[in-house]
């Protein structure tokens, strides 16, 4: 993207700390935030997608498809774009908009019932199944890292019981992309593992993108986990 402007400049109020300041002035000077507001879509988060389905054709001729850590709904937007036709169903603790096509549930991933609400709202196996969770930060770059993997991990624990044999995988990772015992996990449930990082992705941010194609069928086991 090469949209440029007279870079915009948020005065510090009183009360706002500095990097809420910074962050709100990134925000104003952010073309993919300028552009998803002219393309309708709710975050820039979407552009993230549009680019790896681009590149890997996550969406082509899926029918069913689930989004974990749905809100606030850019992704699915992008789904029903680009598939218009599948079931799509999306899971967040936190509450989303209603988006025309896609089932919403209002619900903590990690809840014992969440994996059970998901199956029954998508009504058969699915093609794709992407993760764009991350665990609050703390700060502490190795607690955080830990903290998203456990849930990259659970992603996977619920991706291999749904979907079809042939399915992808996607989940969003921190810098340095999934653990060497995860990328292991991840090479024997699918055929080709990659990591990706999409331009829209901010440079200096620490996340990276895992895609998983080609589902080698359900595995009785659960993930290893990891201390």
């Amino acid at each position: 993207m090469t949209e440029r402007g007279p870079k915009q400049r948020v005065r510090t109020a009183k009360g706002r700390k500095t990097g809420s300041t910074r962050w709100l002035e990134r925000q104003l000077n952010d073309p993919y935030v300028k552009r998803a507001k002219a393309d309708g879509y709710r975050s820039r988060a979407a552009y993230k997608l549009a680019e790896l389905d681009d590149r890997f054709a996550l969406l082509k001729d899926v029918s069913r498809v689930v989004d974990l850590g749905v809100t606030p709904g850019g992704w699915t937007q992008i789904v029903r774009q680009r598939a218009p036709r599948a079931t799509v169903v999306g899971i967040d603790l936190l509450p989303t908009d209603p988006i025309e096509g896609a089932t919403l549930i209002e619900l903590d991933f990690l809840a014992e019932d969440a994996p059970q609400r998901l199956r029954d709202a998508l009504g058969g196996e699915a093609d794709l199944v992407l993760s764009d969770m991350a665990a609050n930060t703390v700060g502490h770059p190795q607690t955080d890292h830990l903290r998203t993997m456990a849930l990259v991990e659970a992603a996977l624990d619920f991706a291999s019981g749904i979907l079809r044999p042939g399915g992808a995988f996607l989940a969003k990772v921190l810098a340095g992309g999934a653990d060497s015992g995860l990328v292991a996990e991840l090479k024997r449930r699918f055929s080709a593992v990659k990591h990706a990082k999409p331009p829209a992705s901010r440079k200096g941010s620490s996340e990276w993108y895992v895609v998983a194609q080609g589902f080698k069928g359900p595995r009785p086991e659960t993930v290893e986990k990891r201390g």
